[in-house]
């Protein structure tokens, strides 16, 4: 069988002592290979000189003409440049020198003549190695595929390639010995079958030497055709789709396209700036995935190797990347131990595909990946030998192997389901696929339980006077709840603890009035249990991990959390550190913003009863997932932190130093609370200036709405806004609605608006139609503001008032309305809204307009909240760093609106609002979120 690469193996002798002229095959090339040809080769040549074939030596460069004057050392430009003290000294000083011992057999070769090599051939495709002994043991596994018949299994050690016979999908018992099957002329790192199964190709190499495929007739074991060309070792050959084209890379970064009928170079893509790990066809054929270790994944278009996206999410080197079967989703896995996985969104045109998941997998490098047929489950195996087992879009753990007898190198996915793995001991078997009924580390939290009955909630709290000696579980207070304590913390270090019967899913609101009052005292409280243990409230497992790149944090900031890796998270998502969890709010906007919290204004919320804390620039911060309490999550390689009942300073941040914490029992029985100084300080001269009161009862979910714009003054044909803050109570999370009714004549609201579940605002807009007049007190006085929600299962109805003085303003400068993105839609009647219909993970574009009556500058239609009133996680973008605007000198503009993955369905009112002629706003329209497909 012949081979393109030829290599010469011998033993490695000194240089003999006779006049004889150095070999240049066995002397001369290995000198210029090691220390001419990293820049001077055929193709990098640096100064338009190769070293890569003796005629290219003897041609020179550019300017220098031939560096070898054949029986004077003294005077060829090579052995001056290597000798030389000045600039043009050769190598460069900051590369590998010369050895005296390798100068001095140059200077010999070219004083007996520079004698040329027998057969000229590039000394980047031969190597002089020493004769090594066989290797004895059976070699790793580094690839292995399925024929698509099912019927064998071809598996990759070292320079052996094996066929084994396949039963279902599964392989024969007993392994090969190391010499049985096709003999390779180099270590073979990747083997496929064809589509058809006509035929195999299995790809390798010699490391820092050349790299090569070979197509063989998959009957007879026969070369058809090699595929050479690459200057490093092979990582992976891949066929398309429809097995005309062949796809190779490796180590000298460069991708190659070859047509398999007639070995054919279609074209070479050269663009990576790290070694090729793996290749993956789309289905479809039309576009070519590639993983590097330049930490990048990058998608090429195949019919003229167009870049069409760089996804550069990843922190680490990519050793895998792999298409889902329906072409919807590409999924890379590497160094940084994380599972990438992006939506595609586009197949012939450039486009950027947004990253849906990056979920942190194992606790060292993953090296190899596999997808099962039907593209629902991912197999990842890890240097730590671990194993385990991903669903897919949503990359959910559904199991964790027992840890392998050696590192699973090479995986592939069975007809029954299952996965063949093959190891780094040269062992392979098969695993089946397994899903445990729960996941270990499924973000989920148990459902919180019904509100308490109102006549619990309502029962008038008993007054209990605390009394000493109380500091321990065991000498604890007992206490009948509702329960009203009032107590003093009595010196430095002091605890107060009371003990009170509680039933499980029950929730009680533990409550201080202190600092409220004036007393010194700054409170922390804590649940124990009867045995004097803490409480577990939930378990987070960190899924990412960051830390803070812009400035420190102080304890009350909600804006501009600027985070390493904060492409990979997403809204709605629980941020850890130092102790606090918070929630993230809205993305970043341009690259001078960071995330914003919850509520998403004023003082930021902190979950789980944490308390907010100053947080130093470079702090770390980790993305965690709550578990419910006693959770065991399997290990991913970040840490798992344990959150109990217990609080410093309220989670809202409103009642300044005093604590208030909800408990939820996780069982009936008997719970012990602790009441101590956050600071270790007690009272001291004054025996009250620690006093407090402790209040514990069940909750009282309620509300209250504040309105701002009250007093409007609305130009005829235009609209001003009616902003409406919620202030959520003892743990009310439910939606509000609210509606204006009993308007004067000529005046709308737009509406009813709501405020969503867990969101603080909902902003409307009052119009005023083209012939309104000023209304009268009485018109004005009529005028009801209500709000409504259903709360512990009974509908709440408040009266918030009226809005004050209504006027009519001047005739405006400019109005502005929302447009299809043709404009066709301007005008649309007050009663017939224009309907925007986006799903998440989408972005749609619309137009606004402007009518200019008396106003030319530019109207600026603000920044992160330009879009007003859009649902949660819907928003406005690529706004930049001027936000919206509609220059001066037009009348109109293009925008976009994007929906995060975590948009839920819903029909809502937005509009624009602009600060020009104080604050115009637009009549509103319709965004109909639809389900996610």
């Amino acid at each position: 069988m012949k081979h393109f690469i030829a290599v010469v193996v011998s033993g490695l002798a000194a240089l003999p002592c006779s006049a004889a002229a150095p070999s240049y095959e066995r002397e001369i090339a290995p000198i210029l290979r090691v220390y001419c040809s990293g820049c001077h080769n055929d193709r990098d040549h640096e100064g338009d000189f190769s070293v890569e074939t003796f005629a290219k030596l003897r041609q020179g460069g550019a300017e220098s003409g031939d560096p070898v004057a054949a029986g004077d050392a003294a005077a060829s430009v090579m052995i001056r440049r290597l000798k030389s003290h000045a600039g043009d000294h050769m190598p460069p000083a900051d590369e590998p020198q010369v050895p005296a011992a390798d100068l001095a057999v140059l200077e010999s070769w070219i004083a007996a003549g520079a004698p040329g090599p027998a057969v000229d051939a590039s000394i980047l495709q031969s190597l002089v190695v020493p004769q090594l002994p066989a290797h004895l043991g059976v070699m790793p596994v580094t690839s292995a595929a399925l024929a698509p018949d099912g019927g064998r299994l071809a598996v990759v050690r070292g320079r052996v390639l094996s066929f084994v016979p396949a039963a279902a999908g599964k392989p024969a018992a007993t392994p090969p010995g190391p010499t049985t099957g096709v003999e390779l002329p180099w270590r073979a790192t990747a083997v496929h079958f064809s589509p058809d199964g006509t035929s195999y190709v299995v790809a390798g190499g010699i490391t820092g030497l050349c790299g090569a495929a070979e197509l063989h007739d998959a009957a007879t074991g026969g070369l058809l055709r090699s595929f050479g060309g690459h200057r490093d070792l092979l990582y992976d050959a891949e066929f398309s789709p429809d097995g005309r084209l062949l796809a190779t890379a490796g180590y000298d970064r460069s991708i190659r396209l070859w047509s398999v009928s007639d070995g054919v170079l279609v074209r070479s893509i050269d663009v990576h700036n790290g070694a090729i790990f793996d290749l993956a066809w789309h289905p479809s054929g039309s576009m070519l995935a590639s993983a590097s270790a330049d930490e990048t994944i990058k998608l090429w278009r195949t019919s003229d190797g167009v870049r069409l996206d760089t996804l550069n999410q990843p922190q680490g080197d990519m050793f895998a990347v792999v298409f889902t079967p329906d072409g919807r989703h590409v999924i890379g896995a590497g160094r940084d131990k994380r599972i990438h996985l992006w939506k595609l969104v586009s197949l012939e045109a450039p486009a950027i595909n947004p990253p849906v998941h990056s979920r942190f997998a194992h606790e060292s490098p993953i090296v190899a990946v596999g997808l099962s047929v039907d593209g629902q489950h991912l197999l990842t195996s890890a240097e730590d030998r671990s194993l385990k087992v991903w669903s897919v879009p949503d990359l959910a753990l559904e199991h964790d192997y027992p840890h392998q007898p050696d590192q699973v190198s090479a995986v592939t996915a069975l007809p029954d389901g299952g996965f063949m793995v093959g190891r780094m001991d040269g062992s392979f078997d098969t695993v089946s696929l397994a899903v445990d009924p729960a996941s270990p580390i499924a973000p989920a939290i148990p459902p919180a339980q019904p509100p308490v009955a109102a006549a619990a909630r309502t029962a008038n709290p008993r007054p209990v006077t605390e009394h000493e000696p109380n500091d321990r579980a065991e000498q604890a207070l007992a206490v009948l709840l509702p329960a009203e304590i009032k107590g003093r913390v009595a010196r430095a270090g002091d605890a107060d603890c009371f003990r009170f019967a509680a039933r499980r899913g029950e929730p009680l609101l533990m409550e201080v009035n202190a600092a409220r009052s004036k007393s010194q005292l700054d409170s922390r409280i804590e649940v124990l249990d009867a045995a004097g243990n803490p409480v577990e409230q939930v378990v987070l497992q960190a899924t990412r991990d960051s830390w803070f790149t812009f400035r420190g944090k102080d304890s009350t900031q909600s804006d501009d959390f600027r985070l390493q890796n904060w492409m990979e998270m997403e809204l709605d998502e629980y941020l850890y550190a130092a102790g606090e969890v918070v929630k993230l709010w809205r993305y970043p906007q341009g690259p001078d913003s960071g995330f914003w919290l919850y509520p998403g204004s004023g003082k930021r919320q902190t979950f789980f009863g944490t308390t907010a804390v100053v947080h130093a620039l470079g702090e770390p911060a980790w993305i965690v997932a709550p578990l419910p309490p006693g959770s065991r999550p399997v290990p991913n390689g970040l840490p798992v932190f344990r959150i109990y009942y217990e609080n410093d300073d309220d989670p809202a941040q409103r009642l300044g130093a005093d604590s208030q914490l909800v408990f939820t029992p996780p069982a009936d029985g008997d719970y012990c609370l602790r009441l101590t100084d956050a600071r270790g300080f007690g009272a001291s001269a004054q025996a009250d200036a620690f006093r407090y009161t402790l209040t514990i009862r069940p909750p009282e979910p309620s509300f209250t709405v504040a309105v701002e714009g009250k007093d409007p003054k609305v130009s005829p044909g235009s609209c001003r806004e009616l902003k409406f803050t919620a202030t959520r109570i003892e743990g009310f999370a439910g939606p509000i609605r609210i509606d204006v009714a009993n308007l004067p004549a000529g005046f709308t609201f737009h509406g009813p608006v709501e405020i969503e579940a867990g969101q603080q605002q909902a902003i409307g807009v009052l119009s005023a139609s083209v012939d309104a007049v000023e209304p009268d007190k009485e018109s004005e006085s009529a005028v009801v503001v209500k709000a409504m929600a259903s709360v512990a299962g009974r509908e709440v109805v408040q009266e918030i008032g009226s809005l004050g003085d209504i006027q009519v303003a001047a005739k405006p400068k400019v109005t502005i309305a929302i447009a299809s993105p043709d404009a066709s839609s301007v005008g649309q009647p007050p009663d017939e809204p224009l309907v925007f219909t986006i799903r998440p993970g989408q972005t749609i574009t619309a137009r606004v307009k402007a009518e200019r009556h008396d106003f030319k500058g530019q109207i600026e239609l603000g920044g992160p909240d330009s879009g007003r009133n859009l649902p949660h996680a819907v928003f406005v973008d690529n706004i930049g760093l001027n936000g919206l605007l509609i220059v001066e000198g037009q009348d109109d503009r293009e925008f976009f609106i994007t929906a995060a993955p975590v948009a839920k369905p819903c029909r809502r009112l937005f509009h624009l609002r602009t600060t020009a002629d104080g604050h115009q706003a637009s009549l509103p329209a319709v965004i109909h979120v639809l389900p996610a497909e």
